[in-house]
């Protein structure tokens, strides 16, 4: 088996260099140079001949495979990138509703070659079901971005190609279901059991748990889940696919012939849940373990891993980039790797046939230690992959999931009992769900309460938290090595220093805000604005909000914290956009807020109604203003210039000016040049250390009077990708020509400026 797995891993590793860094003209040369070295490794020792061998026909199998899979499927795409045609598409999955409209999966056929791809429509395609068709003519455009960012994402997915209608489209419904399309059916008709059998409050978490749809699940809850390291009970994965065979081999009472049962069921629901790489990932690992002893071979882990790998990757190289695809399977090696030696090394020294009570605590304590085990194997590999992709490094996971990795194994299982008896017979299936809602809750109890501990999750940006995270991984390299030849090691010296490297970590990335005279800081929120200062012990912040997808309100609250502030003393909305106040009522919830601050405009807005529903039931003072006022925060002054236009909510919002000893900072929110004349006019403006720049960078904000007026040293402009042309080029053209220094959150990330006597 072993040789399977020496082949194996060659050509997974080839395929994500041939995916990531090589370039197409290399691989067939590499391909051949690398067969050519398989035929070479005949005339070696005996011992390293087959190694080789096996070796390089992976290498020349993963070369050779990527090119023709590029040559096949990405360069006829590509050859219709940025050309406008006529198409008749195959609607192969339920529309999403996004930010700009619907997104709906899609095939089409151009080249004679059938091609994934992403249709981008408006109200009207809300109504399309997949195995639908629609015809019309199309712009089509390379899927190879991803927020304004070159990225595989999309064809790891197998979707090629970005489409969007010109003009009228015909849509023609399906007469009979596509058989290919009948898992997305069974999918929707498995989610709308879910709504109706429970309470709506519960039914977005079971519908994400069920099948991995993640659609109506509120980002405030998703977050909690992130910030307790258990979000990926919310991803279908592994884990869910050893939920379901568990309960299949249970009641099959793990004979030998399970399998012929237990594999077509994982196949449908791996169907169901949409065949992301990270599913089929575990059913092809769990169809290897299931089928070992039908053959009479064990089930040897390494190999099982590398080949079913290696399948995916033959499938779709590009699934190789797929961040799901790679954090399951380093999760994965990582339990493999440590879960039992961890779990024998915890569990050596109890009984080995007690009786009684002594039974039941040694099985509890060995319960505890593999699920600990469990939890630190998967965190081993998978920790640097988050803090890469995400930023953010969750010190809480291990204790939650020791609370309720046991709760959501038996949620997940009654929920499928509820569900299949609730199809035979609904009495029966609505007292499972019952209980099932009642297990839920405490899995969201738990979740909810260790979210909100400040240091429950942390953002590993900074220097400090980077570091300790390096020290970790030394340490653990160094214990390794000691342990080498030695039987009586202890891990407690590695560990004492980890945990006191985090304290110091943590001191230091606190102490670095704290001791500062002050920080004015503008968060990286991607499309939106959110300025946080911090003087002292007092902390404010003007604007929460983003259209990007993001929750403003937990970067916010993650900022503060970081820096151990639990309260922050003012809150300040320049206006009602969702993209300067979306995450105003999340804030709310995660931190004590004494004063918010905002325009008394609009009140008919339905996010208005939102964040002054929430502030009063955080016991949050609102000051509504209508005309210009100040506030003293010991050494720190804040004016409020009121709205000075009429209309939009642009014109109607608030700017900030911000005082601490020689430092002036202002922040316009999206107001016009036309309202920043008025603002000059009226405002009595300094020059300025700071400006923030207007509407993220907008053509016509930041106006050249402003600039001349207020003399700023330093411009930030709040911006992510967006389709507005922000930050326009005339205004970085006349902040330059104005002798501003100019960062920008989407190049620099978030932009702190210290403020010194």
């Amino acid at each position: 088996m072993r040789k399977l797995c020496a082949a194996a891993l060659p050509f997974c590793g080839v395929v994500w260099l041939a995916v990531t860094v090589l370039p197409s003209g290399w691989l067939i040369p590499l391909g051949i140079g690398c067969l050519a070295l398989a035929l070479l490794s005949g005339f070696l020792p005996e011992k390293l001949r087959l190694p080789l061998f096996l070796a390089a026909v992976g290498l020349a199998a993963g070369c050779l495979w990527t090119w023709c899979y590029q040559g096949l499927i990405l360069t006829p795409a590509r050859l219709l990138d940025g050309t406008e045609g006529s198409y008749t598409l195959l609607v192969t999955d339920w529309p999403r509703d996004g930010s700009y409209g619907y997104a709906i999966q899609v095939e089409l056929e151009a080249g004679g070659r059938k091609l994934g791809g992403i249709l981008y429509g408006e109200e009207e395609s809300a109504a399309l079901r997949p195995g639908d068709t629609v015809t019309g003519s199309f712009s089509l455009e390379l899927a190879d971005e991803a927020a304004g960012k070159k990225s595989n994402y999309s064809f790891s997915q197998g979707l090629m190609l970005k489409l969007s209608p010109k003009g009228e489209m015909r849509i023609d419904a399906a007469d009979k279901i596509p058989l290919a399309q009948l898992p997305r059916w069974w999918a929707r008709d498995v989610e709308t059991a879910i709504q109706t059998q429970f309470p709506a409050d519960l039914s977005p978490v079971l519908t994400a748990l069920i099948t991995g749809n993640r659609e109506r699940l509120p980002d405030s809850v998703y977050s909690d889940f992130q910030r307790a390291g258990v979000a990926h009970v919310l991803v279908v994965s592994g884990l869910h696919v050893s939920f379901l065979a568990g309960l299949l081999s249970v009641l099959l009472r793990k004979r030998r012939w399970a399998a012929v049962v237990i594999l077509p069921v994982l196949a449908v629901f791996a169907a169901v849940a949409g065949c992301t790489p990270s599913v089929l990932r575990a059913v092809f690992v769990q169809g290897f373990v299931l089928l070992a002893p039908l053959l009479n071979r064990d089930a040897d882990r390494p190999t099982a891993l590398a080949a079913v790998l290696a399948i995916l990757l033959a499938l779709n190289p590009y699934a190789v980039a797929d961040v799901g695809l790679q954090l399951s399977f380093a999760s994965v090696a990582g339990i493999y790797l440590c879960a039992d030696p961890l779990t024998k090394r915890w569990t050596a020294r109890l009984p080995r046939r007690p009786s009684g009570w002594r039974k039941m605590g040694a099985n509890l304590v060995r319960f505890v230690a593999a699920s600990v085990a469990t939890t630190l194997g998967a965190l081993l590999f998978t920790t640097p992959l988050t803090v890469y992709y995400f930023g953010m490094l969750s010190l809480a996971g291990p204790l939650t999931n020791l609370l309720i990795l046991w709760a959501v194994s038996l949620l997940f299982q009654l929920c499928v009992a509820a569900l299949a008896v609730g199809a035979l017979i609904p009495p029966l299936g609505n007292a499972v769900a019952y209980l099932a809602a009642w297990l839920a809750r405490y899995v969201l109890g738990v979740t909810e309460g260790i979210s909100r501990f400040p240091w429950s999750a942390v953002e590993v940006t900074g220097f400090y938290l980077p570091l300790w995270l390096v020290t970790v991984y030394l340490l653990l390299a160094l214990a390794l090595i000691w342990k080498k030849g030695r039987k009586n090691t202890r891990p407690i010296l590695p560990v004492c220093a980890s945990i006191c490297t985090l304290c110091a970590a943590l001191v230091c990335t606190a102490a670095e805000t704290r001791l500062s005279d002050g920080v004015f800081a503008v968060l990286d929120v991607e499309q939106g604005q959110s300025v946080a200062l911090c003087a002292g012990q007092r902390t404010v912040l003007v604007d929460c909000g983003s259209s990007s997808g993001i929750s403003a309100g937990d970067v916010a609250a993650n900022y503060f914290q970081s820096a151990g502030y639990q309260r922050l003393d003012v809150l300040i909305l320049t206006h009602y956009h969702a993209d300067h106040a979306n995450g105003a009522a999340r804030l709310l919830e995660r931190m004590e807020v004494n004063t918010l601050i905002a325009p008394d405009v609009e009140p008919e807005s339905a996010l208005r109604r939102e964040i002054l529903a929430q502030a009063e039931e955080a016991g949050c003072q609102v000051v509504l203003l209508e005309e210009n006022g100040s506030l003293q925060l010991d050494e720190l002054s804040l004016t409020c210039y009121g709205p000075l236009g009429a209309g939009e909510s642009n014109e109607e919002g608030l700017s900030v000016l911000c005082t601490l000893g020689s430092f002036q900072g202002l922040i316009t929110g999206d107001m016009d040049e036309n309202i920043e004349k008025r603002l000059v006019k009226y405002g009595d403006l300094p020059h300025l250390t700071v400006l923030v720049a207007g509407h993220h960078g907008s053509r016509t904000s930041t106006s050249r009077l402003l600039l001349e007026e207020t003399a700023p040293r330093c411009a930030v402009i709040s911006v992510g990708h967006n389709s507005y042309g922000q930050p326009a080029d005339e205004v970085l053209t006349r902040l330059t020509d104005g002798g501003c220094t100019v960062y920008r959150t989407d190049q620099n990330g978030t932009v702190r400026y210290f403020i010194t006597p």
